[in-house]
């Protein structure tokens, strides 16, 4: 089994974890109702996806 020679130093580490962060999903708004949406999926307030009603809503 492989063993470190040397302890890991502390700026190794966090370089290492630098790229661990969360982002916020990306949004857009839907050109219908003008809602905030996630980008390529079905509007869920109005129902539409690319000028055109996939999902009826009342």
């Amino acid at each position: 089994m492989a063993v470190p020679k040397r302890k890991t130093g502390r700026s190794v580490t966090n370089s290492r974890r630098s790229c661990h962060k969360l982002e916020a999903p990306a949004r857009s708004l839907c050109p219908q109702c003008h809602q905030v949406k996630l980008p390529h999926r079905v509007c869920g307030e109005c129902g539409y996806y690319d000028g055109k009603e996939i999902v009826e809503t009342d």
